[in-house]
């Protein structure tokens, strides 16, 4: 069994809540009230979305050899 690593971004709802969005997965997002509940349904859905590329055949691929970075722009 191969360890894969994904990486998430936790937006915060305004009406409370964050919904967690996997930049890899295009189309792997889900909501939970709390960080923690976050946490978990998107290990659920990231799990969810590897049978289905799986069951389709096509590559699964993770955030193993990605490089991340920030950039702060000025903006009138």
């Amino acid at each position: 069994m191969k360890r894969l690593s994904y990486r998430i971004l936790l937006r915060p709802e305004s009406e409370g809540g964050y919904t967690v969005i996997v930049p890899t997965l295009p189309g792997c997002i889900t909501y939970g009230k709390t960080v923690k509940e976050a946490k978990k349904m998107a290990t659920d859905a990231i799990e969810i979305y590897l049978k289905s590329l799986k069951k389709h055949g096509e590559p699964i691929t993770d955030d193993s050899e990605v490089l991340e970075g920030t950039l702060n722009i000025q903006y009138a």
